[in-house]
């Protein structure tokens, strides 16, 4: 049996009616009998009743748009355009879009989600990596099925599909999925191609499935040309500047003959390349360096930068329209999205 609302008023010890009051939020509570009966909520994981919360997530104006990082331009470009579509045109009229930016923390993509539920969002749309933690894969997918239930259109973007609340729903939560893998491929074989053998890595932070996804994508194109996966070639860290510039440096310590640097995203990129300008080494002629995702800046460096572009813009239109009603899932509700290596004139073939 589910959890009622007098078991939260038990474990708040207040009324039921003091609960009904604090979660429509239509009378004066004192706040802090206002947060005794949310932390029984939260605690016992109290879903307010299917039928009613669904017509008021239906109805509801309010979408929530989860990233990892506001900062980050990749984030920006995907709820900027998931945005774009939640306008007067479509179902219910214009919605509100509230942006929550987790700081890649799986405790405050939970805690933002509940907030979302309590708020009865008509649809939240969770874009970018997630955590690798099995513990909080079901946690996630449990609260990712509370919501869905209560009524909540649920879009994942840029991320792998999670289970669902029925043994036959196969991928309940609709989602578009990034070939990190396929591109981490391409883009390690065309280098390999090209000649390189030395090729450093400087990977994105552990744990995240984006990280995972994209190394494997790299080994796998090292074993396919017989290139050893030497562990000191590669160095993870954040998504930023500084991170790419630190590992670089770290890179050639370990390595000083490296002939080409992947780098986890087009940002760290830059850092990968400021380091190897401090260090008098040219691009490409003495090392080339590669990219990830084709972010505006990309084409516009110096010299332009070889990366894998991923359909940001078009991904986030298109969970817009999903988180919105006017797209209907793909087949299966899950679609993957290709992406496609750019080739610039930051790499070229090795150093003799």
């Amino acid at each position: 049996m589910g959890v009622t609302l007098a078991d939260v008023a038990a474990r708040a010890r207040v009324s039921a009616a003091t609960v009904s009051r604090v979660l429509s939020g239509n009378y004066p509570v004192a706040e802090s009998t206002r947060s005794r009966v949310l932390r029984a909520v939260e605690e016992l994981e109290y879903v307010v009743n299917g039928p009613a919360s669904a017509l008021a997530a239906a109805s509801s104006d309010l979408i929530g748009i989860l990233v990892n990082d506001m900062a980050d331009p990749f984030f920006g470009i995907i709820a900027g355009a998931v945005q774009t579509e939640l306008g007067g045109a479509g179902p219910g009229g214009e919605k509100l879009a509230v942006v929550c930016s987790t700081g890649g923390s799986p405790e405050r993509e939970l805690t933002y989600l509940t907030l979302l539920q309590r708020q009865r969002a008509a649809a939240v749309v969770l874009t970018g990596s997630a955590s690798e933690d099995s513990a909080h894969a079901r946690a996630l997918e449990a609260k990712l099925a509370r919501l869905s239930g209560a009524g909540t259109r649920v879009v994942l973007c840029g991320r792998p599909a999670v289970g669902g609340p029925g043994p036959d729903a196969a991928a309940p939560f609709t989602t578009l999925t990034f070939d990190n893998r396929g591109g981490a491929e391409q883009l390690t074989a065309y280098l390999a191609g090209l000649g390189h053998v030395r090729i450093g890595c400087v990977a994105g932070p552990a744990g995240r499935t984006t990280t995972g996804e994209r190394l494997a994508g790299h080994r796998a194109a090292l074993a396919a040309h017989g290139i050893e996966d030497d562990p000191r070639r590669t160095v993870q860290g954040a998504y930023d500047r500084a991170s790419g510039y630190d590992a670089a440096v770290e890179l050639l310590r370990r390595d000083g003959a490296l002939t080409a640097i992947v780098a986890a995203n087009d940002t760290a990129a830059l850092g990968v390349c400021a380091a190897l300008r401090d260090r008098g080494l040219r691009i490409p002629q003495d090392v080339s360096v590669a990219g990830f995702d084709d972010l505006p800046f990309s084409v516009d460096t110096a010299p332009a930068l070889t990366t894998v572009r991923l359909p940001l813009q078009e991904a986030g239109a298109r969970a817009g329209r999903l988180a919105t009603g006017r797209e209907e899932p793909p087949p299966g509700g899950v679609a993957a999205l290709r992406a496609e290596l750019l080739v610039r004139r930051s790499t070229a073939v090795p150093h003799t």
